[in-house]
């Protein structure tokens, strides 16, 4: 049973059919789906969820599908990893790292947002899958379109990294790689879904592709025993993923499963491609959009952002703040999160640490708080940005003693075998 009440304009209201709709046609705000939370109530319970499988379907009540999903069945429920050697590293008191590194099928959180979109575009009767993406999108659409079946169109700036090219191409679909920024990508997809009428997972289909994201904020409130951080650091590109976990976490206190919404929500960019921060350092509701992004972080270089507005607002209203990093810090996050702790986090994993870094440094957060960081894909995805920043093997030759000079060479005390 569906707990869908409607399609419902962000800006003046309105409300819209359950179909594939994005823009208000009064005011052309952008639609998102309402709930019936009172039916909700009478039928979802903490103890029913815990019963469910660990996969982010436990919260499909929660979820814009009319039935059972039929994309991405086994997506969700990765690893909220208590991180006390980066706490040990940082200086402070409780740190914890969301994982969607590890996310099935794709490692990246857009395998949530993509099995919601697909599911929900197959009840509407849609046979192609499409998207404009920086990366990670474009992977999970290509992977789930192919396991459930459909075609797939997907379109990305043609100077993204090798591997997450090579990361769609190889599940078949059509990939076309555009001479331009992501948001000149964007533009064109616009105008093949108004005339092809595919399902684009982004675009007309948005609205129920958004509320994937939630599940990422569920999930780290049940993990941490129903309970909610003072903190959580979110990477931004379009904003959308900050504004659905704040929304995740609104929605858990009318449920009743955690308390009041207190958890101050903190964004994270490239400095090279920043202007959400920008507009909230600058105290100014109007997201000036960035041209030409420059930064490693590609999967984050989203010069006008669709939810920028709502993301800066979230951040806002929670008490929370923004921050952006370099390249430079973004590799040094990387390496810090990969020695620590063993998580090997793509650039955006970087940016989100070392935002966090940064935020502490400033007093932003409170070293004595909770504190949630979010890593939303896979380090092997940005293998490039690492070329020449790390330390190479040392080469010997097959004999001991070559070994035994190595050992020695680097003046550390080893246990020998008595």
């Amino acid at each position: 049973m569906s707990y869908m009440k409607a399609l419902k304009c962000r800006e003046c209201g309105k409300e819209y059919p359950k179909e594939a709709l994005h823009v208000c046609e009064l005011c052309f705000g952008p639609l998102e789906v309402a709930y019936e939370y009172d039916k909700i109530k009478g039928v979802l319970t903490k103890e029913v969820i815990e019963k469910r499988a660990p996969n982010m379907w436990r919260y499909k009540e929660l979820l814009p599908i009319d039935g059972a999903p039929t994309v991405g069945a086994q997506v969700g429920f990765t690893p909220l990893v208590k991180a006390d050697n980066l706490a040990r590293a940082l200086g402070v008191k409780e740190i914890y790292v969301k994982n969607d590194a590890v996310n099935y099928p794709t490692l990246s959180f857009k395998d949530r947002v993509v099995s919601v979109a697909l599911s929900r575009a197959r009840e509407l009767g849609f046979k192609i899958a499409a998207c404009a993406s920086t990366g990670n999108l474009a992977n999970s659409v290509a992977a789930n379109a192919a396991a459930a079946g459909m075609e797939s169109f997907v379109f990305i700036p043609s100077d993204l990294e090798q591997t997450k090219i090579v990361g769609t191409l190889v599940y078949g679909g059509t990939v076309v790689g555009i001479k331009g920024t992501y948001d000149e990508v964007n533009r064109l997809c616009s105008e093949i879904a108004g005339k092809y009428g595919w399902a684009f997972v982004n675009i007309n289909i948005r609205p129920y592709y958004a509320e994937g994201s939630k599940t990422f904020g569920y999930e780290i409130a049940e993990q941490l025993g129903w309970k909610l951080p003072q903190n959580i650091v979110v990477p931004m590109a379009g904003g959308s993923l900050i504004t659905k976990i704040h929304k995740a976490f609104k929605e858990l206190s009318i449920l009743g499963f955690v308390g009041p919404v207190t958890t101050k929500v903190f964004g994270a960019q490239a400095a090279g491609c920043s202007p959400i921060i920008n507009a909230v350092k600058e105290g100014s509701e109007l997201i000036r959009p960035v041209n030409k992004p420059n930064t490693i972080a590609k999967s984050l270089a989203i010069g006008n952002p669709a939810d920028g507005y709502y993301s800066a607002k979230v951040m806002r209203e929670s008490g929370g703040w923004g921050e952006n990093v370099t390249d430079e810090e973004i590799i040094k996050a990387m390496k810090l999160l990969a020695e620590t702790e063993g998580i090997f986090a793509e650039t955006a994993g970087g940016v989100t640490l070392g935002s966090t870094i940064k935020l502490l440094e400033t007093g932003r957060i409170s070293r004595d708080e909770s504190i949630v960081i979010c890593v939303t894909g896979n380090g092997l995805k940005t293998q490039e940005a690492l070329t020449g920043k790390i330390n190479q093997p040392t080469i010997i030759n097959a004999r001991l003693q070559e070994f035994d000079d190595l050992v020695k060479a680097a003046g550390k005390e080893y246990a020998v075998k008595a």
